[in-house]
Formats: structure tokens, C-alpha cells, sequence
């Protein structure tokens, strides 16, 4: 059997098409405390599959999850976190950028809780899903995440990303924006609101899409002692939850899996045709 070259292309052209194609899958619920959005996140878990432990190195498959829980005293309110923390400290192939510093509200007795440091109001209106921290970005509301393999500093990619949010009140506000490795966006999915409750957005990419970044817009201002609802809103983030990391291929090897599949569709349609 002889393939053609304009055979060769236009095979190409309908497998990168595919590849290309984004059919995302989309776990969204609120409610009015962490059993209102438990059934979906748990769900979401299960679609990612088993929880991996927090050491350097890509299991391919599973899922990473943060719940800030564990980060020191030391390195939470009212002090910054660092923002490769979870890919050295706690490997878990995170780094957080785009945002002049970070911050994880600290614990009982160390700092008033639920980032009533930034503003008392928010010790009351904030609750969180897995007690008893949250994180956000320090001056603005919006920021990115992107993966690496954890542990290492070469950039990776993850097929699903999801996060718990707390106290949404305006719909259409607070987003999660998804980026393949190319940095093309793959689109803007809104949290649903859940006014001094909680709400969760995990999507699942399952059509070959590769997730390099995401970036968070918690609300429409940034946490801090100056806002004023209703025209403002204010979010903070609790859980992170993601399908596991794993390295970006070289060009040269994307470019033999798509002439591979090319070819092994070529074969099948000749051979049919036989």
C-alpha cells in the first residue's frame, strides 16, 4: 500500500482537528454549607481517580489535591505563602502567579480565621469546605496556576482542574479560565453563586486537551478592608482538586503520535476498502 502525499496531510489536518477539539465535561454545584456540594465533588474525584500522595515525580494517572490544611503557621496569615509552595515544599506541581503575593488564613489562636486579618466581616461570611483554611491572592482578584511536574521545574499539563469557592453572590463574576500548553484558551467556565455558602466548578477535558494554566477571577475586587456589597463581591478559594500532572510532549514527539495516527487511519480505510 502506497500513501499519498495529500492523503498524509489531510489525515493530519482531521487528526489534529480532533485533537484540538475541546469536549469538556463540567462539575458545578452550591449550596449552603460543604453537603450541599458534596455529592459533586465527590463525584469529580471519582472521575479523576485515586488520590496520589504528595512526593516529586508524575504517576500518570490519579489526582493531586490541595486543602492548605498543612502549610505552617510560619507561611499563613499574616504572613505570605510562598508561590511555588506546593511544587517544593509539598510537591504537588502547582506554582501560583500574577498576583503581588499569597495567602492562606491561619489557624485558631494564631490569626483571626478565615482572613479576618484582611477584614473582620470576613471571618463570618467566609466558611470553608474542608476546615479550617483558605487561600486567595493578595491585591487583586485575579491570578493563574500553573502546572509542573511536581518537584521538578519542567512544565506540565493536567486533563481536568477543579476548586471549591466561598461566598459567591454575583453570577457571571467569579471564574475559573482554562489555557492549553500553547497558552490558547480553552474556554471561561462560571462558578455558581451561593450567597455566605459554598460553591465548586471542577471540568474535565476528555478529548486530548491539555491543560498548562488556569486562571482564577475570585469575585470583582480584591479581598482587603474596603468593600461594600451588593456592587461588590469578594471570594475566597478552599480546595483544589486536579487530575495529575504529567510532562508536556516534545514537538518532535507530538509530531510522530499525530503522523502515527495518520497513518493507522490510512491503513484501516485502504484495508476496509479491500
Amino acid at each position: 500500500m502506497r500513501v499519498t502525499r495529500k492523503q498524509l496531510l489531510l489525515c493530519i489536518g482531521l487528526v489534529a482537528t480532533t485533537v484540538g477539539k475541546a469536549a469538556p465535561i463540567v462539575f458545578s454545584a452550591s449550596g449552603a454549607n460543604p453537603a450541599g456540594i458534596q455529592g459533586t465533588v465527590d463525584a469529580y474525584r471519582l472521575a479523576l481517580g485515586t488520590l496520589n500522595p504528595n512526593v516529586a515525580g508524575s504517576f500518570g494517572t490519579g489526582r493531586r489535591e490541595i486543602n492548605w490544611d498543612g502549610v505552617p503557621d510560619a507561611l499563613a496569615a499574616p504572613n505570605s505563602l510562598p508561590a511555588n509552595f506546593f511544587n517544593v515544599n509539598s510537591p504537588r506541581g502547582v506554582i501560583f502567579s500574577g498576583a503581588p503575593s499569597f495567602q492562606v488564613s491561619g489557624n485558631v489562636g494564631v490569626a483571626p480565621v478565615r482572613f479576618g486579618n484582611l477584614n473582620p466581616t470576613y471571618s463570618a461570611a467566609f466558611q470553608t469546605f474542608s476546615a479550617q483554611r483558605l487561600f486567595t491572592g493578595i491585591g487583586t482578584n485575579v491570578y493563574d496556576v500553573s502546572f509542573f511536574v511536581p518537584g521538578t521545574s519542567t512544565a506540565s499539563f493536567t486533563s481536568a482542574f477543579g476548586a471549591v469557592f466561598t461566598d459567591v453572590d454575583l453570577a457571571n463574576t467569579t471564574s475559573i479560565q482554562f489555557f492549553d500548553s500553547a497558552n490558547n484558551s480553552l474556554g471561561t467556565f462560571f462558578v455558581p453563586i451561593a450567597n455566605n455558602g459554598l460553591s465548586f466548578l471542577g471540568v474535565q477535558f476528555n478529548a486530548g486537551e491539555k491543560i498548562g494554566r488556569v486562571r482564577f477571577t475570585q469575585g470583582n475586587a480584591a479581598l482587603g478592608p474596603d468593600d461594600a456589597p451588593p456592587s461588590i463581591d469578594v471570594v475566597a478559594v478552599d480546595d483544589f482538586i486536579y487530575a495529575e500532572p504529567a510532562a508536556v510532549p516534545e514537538p518532535s514527539a507530538l509530531i510522530l503520535v499525530t503522523l502515527g495516527a495518520a497513518i493507522l487511519t490510512i491503513k484501516r480505510r485502504k484495508f476496509r476498502g479491500a
